[in-house]
């Protein structure tokens, strides 16, 4: 797997000042770990952009800060709630030599048999499973096939997931991840009987009466 490399550099500013780095397509970020002292830095928008669409928060990446070089996850990313830009990043420096445990998603790819043959609906029981490994066998996604659902009442279990063999998934095998179900009963639309006219008039005639016979029988 080839490393992701993202240049970040030191920053002075920090607290409400730093509206102008993000003024000049910059992004204010920490960098933090165990044992790590945290360090200010500042990351060009457009290059986190690239570089988190490729490790997302499970997959190691590299800080380049001039000549020191972080290994480093992606751990927190504040947006901003109506532009949906992103206002700080919150890096976290990993140990090669220590485990780590991170929620890997899962990429759903092929079309499932059963959904052509037998118009099955398929449910993504999971989208996502948390994983041990160490930083840098870290995967950014988990690829389940959906082709191996040819009937319905089939399902794809966590022991049917190809892990990579440095990786260990937190989960019991039996877990269903997706499976080919029934479809919906479609809806029908019970139109309530129409009513006679004919049929109301009759009982308001009959209660006409009823009342008729109440009055007589109190005024003898």
């Amino acid at each position: 797997m080839e490393m992701i490399q993202l240049a970040v550099t030191p920053r002075d500013i920090t607290g409400k000042k730093v509206r102008t780095l993000r003024a000049e397509g910059l992004i204010p970020a920490e960098l933090y770990g165990h044992g790590v002292t945290n360090v200010h830095l500042a990351v060009s928008a457009k290059e986190f952009a690239k570089a988190y669409k490729q490790a997302g928060s499970s997959t190691m990446i590299t800080l380049d800060l001039g000549k020191e070089k972080h290994p480093a996850m992606i751990h927190d990313v504040v947006r901003d709630s109506v532009r949906d830009d992103v206002l700080h990043v919150d890096f976290y420096q990993v140990r090669l030599d220590e485990k780590i445990r991170a929620r890997v998603p899962l990429e759903f790819t092929g079309e499932a048999p059963a959904v052509k043959e037998k118009n099955a609906v398929i449910n993504h029981s999971l989208g996502e499973v948390e994983v041990e490994a160490f930083p840098q066998h870290m995967p950014h996604t988990i690829v389940v096939d959906l082709s191996s659902l040819t009937d319905i009442g089939e399902s794809i279990y966590v022991r049917d997931l190809v892990i990579p063999k440095d990786v260990m998934v937190d989960l019991d095998g039996d877990v269903v991840v997706a499976s080919a179900t029934e479809p919906a009963p479609e809806e029908v639309a019970v139109e309530a009987p129409a009513t006679d006219v004919g049929d109301i008039k009759v009982e308001s005639e009959e209660k006409k009466a009823e009342r008729d016979a109440e009055r007589a029988a109190k005024e003898e």
